[in-house]
């Protein structure tokens, strides 16, 4: 069987295309890795060439991201929903340890991923509120916006929070954060936890104003079953003040082993059995990324293809539309649905002809969406433009 194949042209949410050269690569190591005679997937978790691919992939992604001194790396299994259920505990724990008193952790709620995630810790009985959500500042009662700071940011200013928790990037209704929102960023008691899974790399940021980061993997670098975390130190040694006696005396579930994050951090992400194979995949990806000149890059590249996408949707603004407001649009996630009635099945058809596939929006919301993550070049997004103006002349 050859390992060559046609560049796709998939616009899938997750799991996502990746790098041809990437899955090359992990297809001959899967089979045989560093001529061991045995596949990546069959060596010990535990073993000298194991560990090499775990700190191999922490320092490309210290690299890619520059992640200060302050902070920790480490890979946990599952993705991004095992991802809010082990943060809620964690950090209500870190609190505990911090402060020796509980606060209700806050969530801004921009799209089905932050609701899913206040929904978690209200049923793990993590002490939590919603700080906003964003459906209540629009007329339509939809996720389509989000609010400006000065509407909401009294519901922070002087509050205890043992943190505070948004969704960098929401895939389902194409909503991303384009700036971090500065009450909470420059409030020092309060640490911001982030779920970066559909938009980790895609852009500069700066670690440093973030408590935690947590990015599944298959959306944008790499297989589903993994999960990294970016986890202030300070955080970790809160938690491991905490003693489980005091946890149940407060009410707040105490973090399954496998999951809490010191245990974790302690024995260098391989407590239990990482999947290496998904790690190994992920750490190619960070690979291919720096030989690409690197988040910097990505970024300039990243911010075209959404530019072209979102200018040709515009251009036709009686045939497609596009529900997100324009400063809160995703460069990932580009969401939109047809004007005219009875041409769906016809756009995703058509589509599919031309090989462009992965378009079908969610199907909470239904319309289209097209996921222009790292992987997919300048290239194919340009083909998705020329359809899209070819679709929309040919059935005005």
């Amino acid at each position: 069987m050859s390992l060559e194949r046609e560049e796709p042209t998939h616009f899938g949410a997750g799991p996502a295309q990746l790098p041809t050269e990437v899955l090359q690569q992990a297809a001959k190591d899967l089979l045989n890795y560093n001529n061991l005679g045995l596949g990546i997937g069959e060596i010990s978790h535990r073993s000298k060439d194991a560990t090499q691919i775990i700190e191999s992939s922490k320092q490309n992604l210290k690299e890619l991201m520059n992640i200060p001194d302050t902070h920790e790396v480490f890979f946990m299994q599952g993705g991004g929903t095992t991802g809010f259920s082990s943060l809620a505990t964690n950090l209500a724990a870190a609190y505990v340890g911090k402060t020796g008193q509980i606060a209700n952790a806050g969530y801004l709620v921009t799209g089905s991923w932050s609701l899913k995630s206040f929904q978690e810790a209200k049923r793990l009985h993590v002490p939590c509120e919603i700080i906003f959500n964003s459906k209540d500042f629009n007329d339509e009662g939809k996720f389509v916006d989000i609010p400006d700071e000065s509407l909401w940011e009294d519901r922070v200013k002087g509050k205890k929070f043992s943190y505070v928790y948004l969704c960098e990037n929401e895939t389902v209704h194409g909503i991303e954060w384009n700036q971090l929102p500065k009450c909470i960023v420059d409030d020092p008691n309060i640490e911001l936890v982030a779920d970066l899974s559909s938009d980790i790399l895609s852009r500069k940021i700066d670690v440093s104003k973030y408590g935690v980061i947590m990015a599944g993997a298959q959306k944008n670098i790499g297989l589903a079953g993994l999960t990294l975390y970016i986890i202030k130190k300070s955080i970790l040694t809160n938690i491991e003040k905490v003693d489980d006696t005091l946890l149940h005396e407060f009410d707040i579930p105490v973090t399954p082993i496998a999951f809490d994050y010191p245990t974790v951090v302690k024995n260098n992400s391989a407590y239990n059995t990482i999947p290496i194979f998904t790690l190994h995949v992920m750490n190619l990806v960070f690979e291919h990324l720096i030989k690409k000149g690197g988040v910097e890059a990505q970024e300039k590249e990243n911010d075209a293809k959404a530019k072209i996408l979102y200018d040709i949707l515009d251009a036709y603004p009686n045939f497609y539309n596009l529900p997100v407001k324009p400063n809160a649009r995703s460069r990932m996630n580009v969401v939109f649905t047809l004007k005219k009635e009875g041409l769906d099945e016809k756009f995703l058809k058509d589509a599919a002809e031309r090989k462009l596939t992965g378009l079908k929006g969610h199907r909470s919301v239904g319309g289209f969406r097209a996921s222009i993550y790292n992987a997919l070049t300048l290239a194919s997004v340009e083909k998705l433009v020329q359809f899209i103006k070819d679709f929309a002349v040919e059935n005005q």
